[in-house]
């Protein structure tokens, strides 16, 4: 009896010391890599992003990839806290510089993805009727201004308000700040929607051709939609050109070196997100995932220059 007892352990010290050892973190990162995280805004340009980069991870690597929609505020801080693993929507050096400031100790940059960004108050440039008279001469566009120190002076025009989106965007924080730079804050008021309510509200001044400023950005799709123009910024509030920057959390790297490398190696530029954005558009962003799929398979020698 002892003798079989003793058999008998021995087998379950065996048993137990192979789970063991089936369990440890070498043997599961190699059979099962954890999935990843990605944050991001509802900004057109930061849905194709992350959209695209999904479906790399999982088409090209194997690695299944969750996308978390959040405000810009919230996206930093769930990247700060580990709650996130990424985000490829880290508007710098001016949009998204508080975010930065507040976050920078506790998140690695990667460094720009997109470059030759864009922000500011942006009003149609669309021409009453044709766009040329019958003798030949271009007509004008039925907004005849220019630059944001021309706001003032037609606030009723615009019925005292900026179309905006939601309240958190590094864009919206810059247009408080013009507001107040250019003396206008007593004069209008600062809507806060969404980017759809936002792009709606557009729409529907071209179309009845009213009066009508927006917080706009590049890379958007409305700019291939429409003829649009930004307003003239002599105080520099919304600041130059900058880019879109990949932030990541800390131990990323030593976690998932292979998804590291991807996203450190990402990068495309304004036209391709514009592609990209257009064709999601023409579904009204129903089928974001789709579109990133067609746009990897027309763009296969770029894809593989991202791929570790």
């Amino acid at each position: 009896m002892n003798r079989a007892i003793r058999i008998l352990a021995t087998a379950m010290t065996i048993f137990i010391g192979t789970l063991f050892l089936l369990s440890g973190p070498g043997v599961q990162a190699a059979d099962t890599p954890r999935s990843i995280r990605l944050a991001h805004t509802d900004w057109s340009s930061s849905v194709a992003s992350a959209n695209l980069v999904k479906a790399v991870f999982e088409e090209k690597l194997g690695i299944k990839c969750e996308l978390v929609s959040l405000n810009a505020d919230k996206m930093w801080a769930a990247v700060a806290e580990g709650k996130a693993d990424a985000t490829l929507s880290a508007w710098l050096p001016d949009t998204h510089a508080h975010y930065y400031e507040q976050f920078n100790d506790r998140v690695v940059k990667l460094g720009p993805n997109l470059e030759g960004t864009k922000i500011g108050l942006v009003v149609p440039n669309v021409t009453l009727g044709r766009l040329t008279a019958g003798t030949g001469i271009q007509n004008k566009p039925y907004m005849d201004i220019d630059s944001i120190t021309e706001l003032k002076a037609h606030a009723d025009k615009f019925n005292h308000r900026i179309i905006g989106i939601e309240p958190e965007a590094g864009i919206m924080r810059k247009t408080r700040e013009a507001m107040e730079a250019y003396g206008i804050e007593g004069k209008f008021r600062l809507v806060e929607s969404s980017e759809v309510s936002m792009v709606a509200e557009l729409s529907n001044a071209i179309r009845h051709q009213k009066w009508v400023v927006i917080t706009g950005w590049l890379p958007h799709w409305i700019f291939a939609r429409w003829n649009l123009k930004f307003l003239d910024d002599p105080k520099g509030v919304y600041g130059k050109t900058g880019h879109i920057s990949t932030i990541v959390r800390q131990g990323l790297q030593a976690d998932m070196p292979r998804a590291y490398r991807l996203l450190d190696n990402f990068s495309w530029k304004p036209e391709d997100a514009g592609q990209l954005m257009m064709w999601i558009q023409e579904d009204k962003g129903i089928f974001p995932y789709e579109k990133a799929l067609r746009w990897i398979r027309s763009h296969p020698d770029r894809v593989e220059k991202w791929i570790p």
